[in-house]
């Protein structure tokens, strides 16, 4: 039987999960991971488990709508869900072959403390992929600013909806013993009027503090104007 490949983006970083002796550590990914184009391959016929049922023949069929959504088309489609219509959607994810450890991580998990992170990410990329010269050029230190201010910012409006997690064999069938690895996906939603203001604000923020050259302010300016197309 040919097997089903689901190929995801990382379209949104979550954190990288460590154990040292079955004591957890939640360890920043570095900035500049962020960056590195990597796919997620989820070879459907291997999902063993869910979060909603330990029947293989039907672990895969119980995925929620937002994760095949994103699965199969990243995080832009799962804006579009007319349940989620109006907010702007991150997906926090996270592997690792001990389930205590990577269940530990998704418990203490906070839209507070954790989601500036993932909107960033989101923020950083945003201005990279609108540059036309390296971002630091186009904008000068208006980049690095925003984004200083994007992770030190608070978004109160930021909630957690959903989580799950899926169980995947990883062995062969001639290992006796087959090696598994758990994937666990948080779902955050936050208003867009909401999101949108906070940028604008840190926008404001960043700008007063800069004195940028006449082509950086150019540049600038038509960031403001076009900085939730494609965001």
């Amino acid at each position: 039987m040919q097997k089903k490949i689901f190929a995801v983006s990382f379209l949104c970083t979550a954190f990288l999960f460590s154990c040292t002796n079955n004591k957890p550590a939640i360890i920043p990914v570095p900035p500049d991971e962020y960056f590195i184009k990597e796919k997620f391959i989820i070879d459907i016929e291997s999902i063993t488990e869910t979060k909603d049922t330990d029947n293989v023949y039907n672990a895969a069929g119980s995925l929620p709508l937002w994760l095949i959504t994103f699965i199969n088309g990243g995080i832009e489609e799962v804006e579009k869900l007319d349940e989620y219509y109006g907010n702007f959607a991150y997906i926090g994810i996270n592997e690792g072959a001990n389930f205590n450890a990577i269940k530990m991580w998704a418990d203490n998990f906070s839209a507070i403390r954790d989601f500036p992170m993932l909107s960033a990410d989101r923020i950083q990329k945003r201005m990279i992929s609108s540059a036309s010269l390296y971002p630091d050029d186009e904008y000068g230190a208006f980049f690095e600013l925003m984004v200083k201010n994007a992770y030190n910012n608070v978004y109160p409006e930021a909630f957690i909806k959903d989580t799950y997690w899926i169980k995947l064999k990883t062995g062969n069938d001639t290992t006796e013993t087959p090696s598994h690895i758990y994937n666990y996906f948080i779902l955050i939603l936050i208003d867009r009027t909401a999101m949108q203001n906070a940028v604008l604000k840190m926008a404001d923020a960043a700008y007063s503090s800069v004195t940028p050259t006449a082509a950086q302010r150019t540049s600038i300016t038509r960031l403001r104007q076009n900085f939730f197309t494609g965001f």
